[in-house]
């Protein structure tokens, strides 16, 4: 019998931790509104159970591919693996909400972990030629992870309590970290002369948590309020600085240098717009089904399924096609196959009929699939191998701003739409079913910031166009290293 190859040993391992952080972001969506009215909290505060996740993972990303860099990148992953599983006990044990969302810091600690590896790991162990098929495959399990926790945690949540919702991943947490200490290795030579960026980190998440705040925030308090404004301009002002210090700091934390590259600098650009554009459907559509039609948790699973079914099945063609034309073609069929779906979403009533909805939703999920992995095995083939972790890091990072600003400009964009009168009752307010009227405006507020989206994704597309233009384009694994830092460019 033959031996099974460590590349895909390697990808069955990288796959698992995708299944349970797949699982997790769709379970935590679906029961939203069950958490917000057993927690007695509110849809901005509970928009923050999302973003404290993505938040926390996306100031860490970058950390921590510096540090699978210098000290390993398996090591790095199967401890991800123990912190995501800790902080999923926690968040199930969540006696409220600010407790909860301090889990779900946690539990975005360990998927920053992860994250920060799994493309490293998949890069590094396939050859370039099969490089797209591999992550095809695992946006299969991204999108068999999307269709098993609505229909799991639609389940669950007729049957038991949302907190049910986070235990599940106990067992998968334990194999994986099993798994991960008992089948991976170590390949690329550590770089132990490097240091962390602190003051790095401190001002990118003051930054971060400045912008989102002001955003988020400006719903209930007021836009023009100067605590809002004054946070927003901390925030910008943060991160000005955090680009200025990574620019001339010996050991950044966000290596600028990779930018340098054209084809991976607007492919992170596009990646980050999609991100920006349509992470916060499913946060809309399921609030629409739950809150307008008036579905119950586990019927709402149900009718969100063509999405991630779609990309679970068209995920592998997407890569294979990309191994065959390059990543940009695919990648832009993709987008715009999702704008269009944007604006189709833009055009929802209360009466709606669900076969419109269905195949609104997979036609998402087929631009999904046509985006993610050419884009991403685009992405990292221009990144040098002695940078792959970090390369990573900052794909993931940028991705996950664009999600974090995804919920923050859908809810801006609806609440302005909105009437005041009603802004308190839809966003501040203990809600489950709407009345009609409420129910007619909060859907035209959300056909505007699905609109907004359409536009987004449309920026997306120019990025994903132009990044075979005329500039450097060196392939990073088969080019020189880069000289990525200050002290190495010393030595």
């Amino acid at each position: 019998m033959k031996k099974l190859e460590y590349k895909w040993i390697a990808l069955s391992v990288v796959t698992l931790g995708s299944l349970m952080v797949a699982i997790d972001s769709t379970i935590v969506i679906l029961a939203l509104p069950a958490m917000l009215q057993d927690l007695h909290s509110d849809l901005v505060r509970m928009t923050w159970v999302i973003t404290s996740y993505l938040l926390i993972s996306t100031v860490l990303l970058l950390s921590f591919g510096r540090m699978a860099d210098m000290f390993g990148r398996v090591r790095l992953y199967n401890l991800g693996f123990l912190v995501f599983t800790i902080g999923s006990v926690l968040c199930g044990l969540a006696p409220n909400d600010l407790f909860l969302i301090a889990a779900r810091v946690l539990q975005g600690a360990g998927g920053a972990m992860l994250n920060a590896n799994a493309m490293a790991i998949i890069t590094e162990v396939f050859p370039p030629g099969e490089r797209g098929t591999a992550m095809g495959f695992n946006s299969i399990t991204w999108g068999a992870g999307s269709v098993l926790g609505p229909v799991l945690g639609g389940l669950i949540l007729s049957l038991a309590s949302w907190r049910w919702i986070f235990l599940v991943n106990l067992p998968v947490g334990l194999v994986g970290m099993l798994a991960a200490y008992f089948l991976l290795h170590e390949i690329a030579p550590r770089q132990q002369r490097e240091r962390f960026d602190i003051l790095g980190a401190l001002l990118f998440c003051v930054g971060l948590v400045g912008l989102l705040f002001g955003l988020l925030e400006g719903i209930s308090v007021g836009w023009r309020s100067p605590l809002i404004v004054a946070l927003l301009l901390i925030g910008l002002v943060a991160l000005l600085a955090f680009l200025w210090r990574e620019r001339h700091y010996a050991y950044p934390m966000l290596n600028l240098h990779l930018f340098s590259n054209r084809v991976y600098a607007f492919s992170v650009l596009a990646a980050m717009l999609q991100s920006l554009a349509v992470f916060a459907v499913n946060f809309l559509v399921i609030f629409y089904l739950q809150g307008v039609r008036g579905y119950s948790p586990l019927v709402a699973a149900l009718l969100i399924l063509p999405l991630p079914l779609f990309i679970s099945l068209v995920g592998p063609l997407g890569g294979r096609w990309a191994d065959r034309v390059g990543g940009t073609i695919p990648a832009t069929v993709g987008l715009a196959l999702q704008a269009l779906a944007l604006l189709l979403l833009g055009l929802l009533t209360p009466t709606t009929p669900y076969w419109q909805l269905a195949l609104i939703l997979a036609l998402m999920g087929i631009g999904g699939s046509f985006f993610w992995s050419p884009n991403t095995s685009t992405t990292m083939s221009a990144a040098p191998r002695s940078h792959l972790s970090v390369a990573s890091a900052t794909l993931n990072t940028l991705r996950n701003v664009g999600m974090i600003f995804s919920f923050a400009v859908a809810l801006d964009v609806a609440a302005v739409s909105l009437p005041p009168a009603l802004v308190a009752s839809v966003f501040l307010g203990t809600v489950g079913h709407l009345a009609p009227s409420i129910a007619r405006a909060f859907t035209a507020a959300m056909d505007h910031a699905f609109l907004a989206s359409a536009l987004i994704c449309l920026l997306a597309m120019a990025c994903s166009l132009v990044r075979t233009g005329k500039g450097p384009q060196l392939t990073g694994l088969a080019s020189r290293p880069l000289q990525s830092t200050a002290s190495e460019r010393q030595e």
